[in-house]
């Protein structure tokens, strides 16, 4: 039985690098601005004494405060990046803050549900036109947002593909995107789409009298919110509990230890492989063989195209004729 541990310093080298360093200067700034529209909803509210903007003002700050959780997310990762005592770096604190984040979308979902079923059984009065006009401002703000985050997200993005290959249909999809940026803009979009229905609401409630289609708009948004909630929880759920054998890369890895020079003659008996990092998996590898001369370096180097296994553990058992 032969072992073989590439162990090195790549997750504490890589576990923040400069695509991490613009996400976290854009959620830093989309906090930031997220926050100073937050008081000017929830002022302007007060002096036009429209609930509607009170609302919708600490709404804008429950997104506030998901969007500084990923900021923080990525002040604590850079802030612990060398520390060993992080097995595989501190990818994974980004993940939870965008798994955490997920699930503050529900709660805000939940809440905007409860608001609408209140607006419906007691109608209150609404001033259409300071509402409609914060309204279209925080529209304009959260614009500005996405554009920030979509800047910081193509920057990560482009940096990681620079320096490797696209291996097992992994590159190009979803797989490497970074989540916890993702959850910030998903906060941001969501807030944006809810502007965008507060909107076409209270057009229709100052032109027409329909002070039904306010909450029934919530509603709607709601449900948006939701199904965007879900598949962030997914997404998340799936890195942090380590649910990676679905991935194409396992199946790369078992055809290229598989189909070999000893024509058939190893197999792999077990194949562990989990998230290391945003385009990174480490992998666990178990090989029964009948030839004598396989090494664990030779698996190595048969590996050594698909650079996204950034840690590799071979255990070879020999079973001769």
């Amino acid at each position: 039985m032969s072992h073989h541990h590439d162990l090195t310093d790549w997750t504490h080298s890589h576990s923040f690098d400069s695509g991490s360093r613009a996400a976290e200067r854009g959620t830093m700034l989309v906090m930031w601005i997220t926050l100073t529209m937050m008081v000017v909803e929830i002022a302007s509210g007060w002096w036009f004494n429209s609930m509607a903007l009170l609302a919708d003002g600490w709404h804008m700050g429950s997104h506030a405060l998901a969007i500084g959780l990923s900021a923080f997310a990525y002040v604590a990762a850079r802030r612990y990046a060398t520390d060993k005592r992080f097995a595989f770096g501190t990818f994974k604190i980004e993940v939870l803050a965008g798994f955490a984040s997920s699930l503050l979308l529900l709660v805000i979902a939940v809440l905007m549900v409860v608001a609408s079923v209140e607006r419906m059984l007691w109608p209150e009065s609404i001033h259409y036109q300071e509402a409609i006009a914060v309204a279209v401002l925080g529209l304009v703000v959260n614009v500005v947002s996405a554009l920030v985050l979509g800047n910081a997200h193509d920057h990560g993005h482009g940096h990681g593909h620079g320096h490797g290959h696209a291996h097992a249909g992994e590159h190009g999809g979803h797989k490497h995107h970074d989540l916890n940026l993702r959850a910030a803009y998903v906060h941001v979009i969501m807030d944006a789409a809810t502007s965008v229905l507060a909107i076409i609401a209270l057009t229709g409630g100052w032109l027409f009298g329909w002070a039904w289609l306010d909450p029934v708009m919530g509603v709607v948004g709601a449900v948006l919110i939701s199904i965007w909630a879900r598949g962030l929880i997914v997404q998340t759920g799936k890195v942090l509990l380590d649910r990676e054998m679905d991935t194409p890369v396992a199946a790369a890895v078992r055809e290229a230890v598989e189909s070999g020079p000893e024509d058939g003659h190893t197999r792999v008996a077990d194949l562990h492989i989990w998230r290391v990092g945003k385009r990174a998996y480490a992998c666990a590898l178990s090989l029964v063989t009948h030839d004598a001369a396989l090494t664990a370096r030779r698996i190595h180097e048969r590996l050594e195209k698909h650079d996204e296994i950034a840690h590799l553990t071979v255990e070879i058992h020999q079973c001769p004729g």
